[in-house]
């Protein structure tokens, strides 16, 4: 049994729920990965998985083992890629997910550079506004808007995005101009939806002028998951919009949308890069979150408290 494979199977195992998928991720048939499995814990002489016909439970023994495992494994990946300045560089494959705005209008447009400089990392990029379950679906991070919820991830605060209130001149032909954020609750008017991933509703959006503070929920003919879909509803003239900048921009200078209670301050919406507190931050991940971290600084920097 070499007992690196068997290491890299059972956490493998562990993070995917299933001996099927940690097979298929590792490039292993299943009787591979069961068969290392079953020698690890031979050797070990203790259970590390309880299995049954549906699921994989790790065991108490197999989730202590599991902590160790992670920090060996990542400690080896950093021996690797430190023995020689040829093979110091960054590499392997990285598991990503990102929000598709940001991934179409920010990140993309930017990975030619990462790429640049970092040759050897090879991203797998999942591209959606869903809540994405990092252990079970085996992914490294994920760039978030919105306050993480989640107590078992950790979460980097990399920048705020600035938020703006839009109309599209087709739907101000229609159902004329607000004046005040109010008026957004009657049934004159109506915004686009946006359904959290976290609740799967829409959130009232804080306004604040002077000593003036109003929480706007609206009606809504349409709501969406999606922020592209978001988007191109608002620019069809569907309703009004809550943006962040690099998304209203392009549209705002071109006049397909136009800018709304600009007197009125919104709350930024903060920026995280999350990842399990037991993965291992491996040269990969680190000089990827350092480089989102300098990508956000250009487009949505940290706001500084209020003295």
């Amino acid at each position: 049994m070499d007992r690196f494979d068997a290491m890299q199977a059972f956490a493998r195992v562990v993070e995917t729920g299933s001996f099927t998928k940690a097979a298929e991720t590792l490039h292993l048939s299943k009787t591979t990965v069961t068969q290392l499995i079953q020698q690890l814990e031979a050797r070990l002489r203790v259970r590390l998985l309880n299995r049954t016909t549906r699921k994989v439970n790790v065991t108490a023994d197999g989730a202590a083992y599991y902590e160790r495992v992670v920090r060996l494994l990542g400690d080896m990946d950093d021996a690797e890629t430190s023995l020689s300045n040829a093979s110091a560089v960054p590499r392997g494959r990285l598991r990503i997910d990102v929000p598709s705005p940001f991934a179409r209008l920010i990140l993309v447009p930017a990975l030619p550079a990462f790429h640049a400089r970092f040759p050897d990392i090879q991203l797998d990029m999942g591209v959606s506004d869903r809540v994405v379950d990092l252990i079970g679906e085996n992914v490294d991070c994920v760039v978030r808007g919105g306050e993480i919820k989640e107590q078992s991830l950790i979460a980097r605060h990399v920048g705020d995005l600035k938020l703006g209130v839009y109309a599209a001149p087709r739907y101000l032909e229609q159902f004329g101009m607000p004046s005040h954020p109010r008026d957004l609750e009657d049934t004159q008017h109506r915004i686009v939806g946006f359904l959290w991933a976290r609740n799967g509703k829409p959130v009232p959006y804080a306004m604040r002028l002077d000593d003036q503070s109003v929480n706007v929920r609206g009606r809504y003919m349409l709501a969406v998951d999606d922020g592209n879909a978001y988007l191109a509803a608002g620019l069809a003239g569907m309703g009004i919009l809550w943006l962040p900048d690099y998304m209203a921009n392009e549209h705002r200078q071109s006049g397909e949308l136009v800018p709304l209670f600009t007197q009125w301050r919104l709350d930024s919406m903060p920026m995280y890069v999350a990842f399990p507190p037991n993965r291992h931050v491996s040269a990969k991940l680190r000089v990827f979150i350092d480089w989102i971290v300098e990508l956000m600084a250009q487009h949505a920097p940290l706001e500084l408290p209020a003295r």
